[in-house]
Order: structure tokens, then sequence, then C-alpha cells
């Protein structure tokens, strides 16, 4: 399809655009305005919503308009009479002549039916549709139209649909009466978009010119096709969200913490801050999503979240013990003393009377949490760390643990991921879940990203020697444990081997070992090189850590690629990540190479991953949308987003006052 560049003109903008509301109204309040005969067409069609079938465009059109002069590539519909009618065996040849013209034109039929005598009887008169070829010789010009139609209508653009429902015709006639001004003005779209979605299903010639230019819908028709698809899948995600009292109001002087630290918050982390503040102090229980890149400083908001929380309770899950443990560690050394912290894992032995004895105020634990018996009257905010990492299953059973069930008040929930998504998603997230970015590092990283191959090998050798002798540490991560021969690179076990004999204090773990969590523990404290798989993606700091070397990274995610370079220059060390492949001209590892920002990764990645099914959960990447591109129409989407919350907010006022 050859498109154009579209830009809405501004001589309307989103109604009371400058108020912003997340008050439970969507399209389904202007739905209900909707006649009962309305509905039961859309029903007839196999569609629930108006917008539903706006977004369900025609497949092409049938041009039956009369045709005005007859020269060559003129399209439409004719009335003729039948002079002559002459049939061969490959081709039958009828001339006719145009009564509204005063011409004679040729109708060609190859491979006749025998049909086609009583169907073009002599002296009938009819009407044909097609297209008119010219042919001038001797200074004689001939008219001529192939394989006509005979039609009964004249005068009109007829839609094509593919459907299953009924006959197309019969779907146009129904969609063309039911996408009409009164109708579309239910939803307030914006005045270019409703007439646009009209034309295209209620074409005139001007509307039809276009569409040929373009080769299909193109122009402020296929922004409009963007607009209204967006517009209806933000609504329905907004349907989708249900929001619960909550257990607890929690107005905790986290400030002090803050203000203790000795260290400044970065301007991005004070700003999340007060949004989660302002969360835990209502009568509704939150519940946000915080996403940040990877050193971001996430912990620090953790911990001025549980101070938000206290003297009520608190409680964050993370998904290894590697990870628990080093957020414990985070929590005793910068949470006040009168703080009392407890670490859960599979190995843990305390006792801690139901997990929530009188002197435990902040318990950090593993899945580990979801098989305790805990007590959670008094437990107001429940986070999880990594939250990608937890199936839905899982992070609505720690939810379920500390509800309320007599009275169905739910405890605050935070969840935390330092994989960023695009813009784009993160709005259509948050019509789901609150959101808050962490769009700042408190200091830059400098990482240098390089993609070699076999024959650079020596210089990467010599690298990591230099940094080795430097004191700094080093991680190859290998695409798998076992030699295999459906990969083209070598193992773990493989690699063991050269590694060992050239260097000193080497660690291997495959990730699936028992003894992973302490082998990385010990490479954090006394190695040089570590051999791994991607178990070391989650955020585990390792501040020595400068270099990492990732072998087959055409076949992990750029958001795995992004979260294994961000374990290098985590407190400001030089850091660098070499992407050793077989396919050095992938233009998606150049891609990822040139940019260090995870949202831009992320934007990246949905260019070639595409978005996934936000509605259905059904699938997590694949082609979800018609006619929008989350990764190329960031505009239309803020637009759309911008017109549903001030509609909302609209549809507020029109119901109170």
């Amino acid at each position: 399809m050859k498109s154009m560049p579209y830009t809405p003109h501004n001589s309307k903008s989103a109604p009371n655009s400058n108020i912003e509301s997340s008050a439970p109204a969507d399209t389904q309040n202007a739905a209900k305005n909707l006649t009962q005969d309305t509905t039961k067409s859309l029903a007839k069609l196999g569609f629930s919503h108006l917008l539903e079938l706006a977004i369900h465009a025609p497949s092409g059109y049938t041009n039956n308009m009369p045709i005005r002069e007859l020269k060559n590539g003129a399209q439409g519909a004719l009335r003729i009479r039948v002079c002559h009618l002459a049939m061969f065996p490959k081709v039958c040849k009828i001339q006719a002549y145009a009564l509204d013209l005063d011409e004679y034109i040729d109708l060609v039929f190859f491979h006749p039916k025998p049909y086609l005598k009583k169907s073009f009887a002599l002296d009938s008169t009819l009407i044909v549709q097609g297209s008119i070829q010219q042919e001038s010789a001797f200074s004689i010009t001939r008219y001529t139209m192939i394989q006509p139609k005979i039609t009964q209508i004249i005068g009109k653009i007829l839609p094509k649909f593919k459907t299953t429902k009924c006959p197309s015709p019969l779907f146009a006639s129904i969609a063309s009466s039911l996408i009409t001004r009164e109708n579309l003005a239910t939803f307030d779209l914006p005045s270019e978009v409703a007439e646009s979605i009209i034309d295209i299903f209620n074409p005139n010639e001007a509307f039809l010119s276009a569409y040929i230019e373009y080769g299909g819908f193109g122009g402020r028709w296929l922004y409009a096709l963007k607009f209204v698809e967006i517009f209806y899948h933000i609504s329905m995600l907004a349907k989708k969200r249900h929001d619960f009292e909550a257990k607890f109001i929690c107005n905790g002087d986290y400030q002090r913490f803050v203000d203790s630290l000795p260290f400044t918050l970065t301007g991005a982390q004070q700003r999340v801050c007060r949004e989660i503040a302002h969360d835990l102090s209502q009568k509704k229980a939150a519940k946000r999503l915080i996403m940040g890149d990877v050193g971001c400083g996430k912990t620090m908001i953790i911990l001025a979240s549980v101070m938000m929380a206290y003297p009520q309770k608190s409680l964050l899950m993370a998904p290894t013990t590697v990870l628990a443990r080093q957020l414990y560690e985070q929590a005793k050394l910068y949470l006040p003393k009168h703080i009392n912290i407890a670490l859960i894992s599979s190995d843990s032995k305390q006792n801690l009377n139901g997990l929530f004895a009188q002197s435990v105020d902040f318990i950090i634990g593993t899945q580990a949490l979801l098989y305790r018996d805990i007590q959670g009257e008094r437990l107001a905010l429940v986070m999880s760390d990594e939250q990608h990492r937890f199936g839905t299953k899982q992070r609505h059973q720690l939810e379920k643990l500390a509800s309320d069930g007599a009275n169905a008040k739910k405890p605050h929930i935070l969840q935390f991921s330092a994989t960023p998504i695009p813009r784009t998603m993160a709005m259509l997230e948050s019509k789901l879940i609150d959101l808050s970015i962490i769009d700042e590092l408190p200091y830059p990283k400098d990482i240098t990203t390089k993609i070699i191959s076999k024959s650079d090998f020596k210089d990467l050798l010599e690298h990591i020697k230099s940094e080795v002798a430097l004191g700094h540490q080093v991680a190859l991560i290998y695409p798998l444990v076992e030699e295999s021969q459906n990969i083209e690179y070598l193992s773990i076990k493989e690699g063991e081997g050269f590694w060992k004999s050239r260097f000193e204090r080497v660690y291997v773990t495959s990730g699936q070992d028992r003894e992973k969590e302490s082998v990385l523990e010990e490479f954090a404290q006394n190695g040089s090189i570590l051999l791994a798989t991607t178990l070391i993606e989650v955020g585990i700091s390792l501040p020595k850590l400068s270099t990492i070397v990732i072998i087959a990274p055409e076949r992990l995610g750029l958001a795995t690629l992004h979260q294994l370079r961000g374990r290098v220059s985590r407190n400001g060390l030089k850091g660098y990540c070499y992407l050793y492949t077989n396919h050095a001209e992938s233009s998606r590892l150049k891609e990822f190479a040139t940019h260090l920002s995870g949202f831009d990764i992320a934007q990246i990645d949905l260019r070639y991953r595409k978005s996934g099914d936000l509605l259905s959960g059904k699938r997590q990447s694949g082609d979800q949308w018609i006619w929008a591109d989350p990764s190329e129409d960031e505009a239309i989407f803020n637009r759309a987003n911008e017109w549903h919350i001030a509609n909302r907010e609209q549809n507020i006022i029109n119901i109170t006052f």
C-alpha cells in the first residue's frame, strides 16, 4: 500500500484537554445511546461495538458511477442497447450503443459461456460496469470494455467486504446505514476523523479517486482508521481495569528517610516517590507499575515506599534468592534502625509467627513467601521486583495473601521492572495499571558495544587479560550448557577448559545447578571470569564487572540483551559489551549496538516483534493491530489517548450537570 504522511488540522482540539481524569467512564457509556435496532444490526454483522465495525474497512470498491466520457481508463457504469453479437469458440464480441453518450462501444468476453446470448439479447437495454480501453488505428477510434459485468445499480460506489456473516452487498448496505454522522457523534470523535470514516463506508468520487491514487487507504483516511482503532482499543483496555478500596490509608513520612541518604535522589526518583505517596494516601488501593532502565535506582524507591506505609507492614517478592538477599542488605544499610526487616527464601529456617510478628515491619523474600503462613492483617503494601519474571497467577496469589477477604479491601500494590517498554505501549499499559517511568540515571553509563566474530577473538582475549589485570571482572554468556549439533556455537562445558587453563578464579554456573546462587556470590567477591547462561540478566549487583561477552546474541531478544549489558558499568566503571556472533551483518544487532537507552531499545524491539495482545493477553508479541503501528504512530496514539481522557471527563461533566 502506498501511503502518504498526514497531519490532522488543529481546528478542533480534544475537549477539556487540560483536564486529566481517571474516572471510570468509557465508550460503553456512549454506546448506550445507540438504538436497539443499531445494536441488532451490529450483531448481525458479527460486531458488538460500532467502532469495531468502523475499523473493518472494505477490501475494495466497485465503481458504478456513470461514465461521463468514453476515454481510456474511464471506470464506471454505462446504460447500453445491444446492437450485434458474434460468438466464437474463444471470444464473444458484442457491439453496443451507449445511450447516454451517443457512442458505440465493443464489449469483449474471453472464454464465453452460452448464457451470454440470453443475457445480451439483441435490442435489450442493460447496465454494464467495467473499464474503458481506447484503441486508434487509421484515424478510427474504437472503445472497448473487457469482461464487463451486468449490474442493476448505477450512480453509486459499492464497498466490497471480506465476510462470512452475510453476502458482501448486504454487509455493505447494513454497514453504510450504521456508519453515519449521528451514530459516530455518540463517541465525539474528532470531526475530520468521523468524516473520513463516513467516506470509507459511504464513498464518493473524490474519495475513490484518492483511494486509487494511494493504491489503498492513505492520507486522512488511513489516519482516521488508525485513530479509531487506537481510540477503541484504549477504551476497551480502560474497561478491563477494576479498582478496590484500600485496607489502609498510608501517610508515612518518607521524606525524612530520603533526606538521610548519603546521596541525592535524581529528579525522576523524587517524582516517582511523590506519585507513589499520593497513591498510598488514597482510599482506593494503589496499583502502580514503576518502570526504569537498568541502574535507574529502583531500590531507593522501594525503600522509600516502605517508609510511606510505616507503621503498617510491607512485603517485597523478588525472583531469585541472590536478588532478594541483595535487596535485604540494601534495606539493612539504608532504612532507619527501628525498621525491622526479615529475609525469607526456600532455605529460611526462622519461624516468624506467620511471618508477621509484631516486631517485623518489612519482609523481603522469594516465591517461598507464597508457601508460608502469612498473617496479613496489618499488611498495607505488597511489592514485586522484576515483576515480568512472575506469572499473573503468582502476582495474584501474593496479592490475595494480603487482602481482607471479609470486605474485599485490598493492599496497595507496587510492581517494579527494569525492562522498559516503548512509550506507546506504556501509555496502553497505563489503562490497566497506573504507570511511573524513571527516565533518569544517577550517573551516565559509559558502555561501548561491539559486534565481533571469530576473526576478532584474539583482540577480545587481549582485552579480557587487560581488564582482569586491572582487578575488573568479565562475564561470558553462553547460549547452552551442553554440546549441541543444532547450534553452531560452543557450550559452557566445551569452553570451560579453555578459560580455566588461561585464567585464575574462573567461576562457572549454568543456572540449573543448585549452587548457582553461591557461585554468583563468590564470584562477586573473589572472581575474575564468570561463565554462565542468561541467569545473570536479573538485577544482580556486580560492581567490578567491566566486560560482558554475549555469545550468539541473535538468539536473544533485545530486552534480554539490554538487561545483560546492564550488568556492567553499574557504578560508573567504564563498560564493554561484546556481541560474539556468526551473523555480524544483522541489522537488529547493529541497531542495538548504537543505543544505550532501554526505552530506545524497547522501541526497536517493538518494531521487530510487534506488540502482542493486551486486550486478551493471548499473545506476548506478534501482529495485533490492523492499521496502527505502535513503533511508528506514537503521535496518533498520544492524540487518541488525550481524546479518550478528555471525553471521559466530559462524560462525567455531562452526567453531573
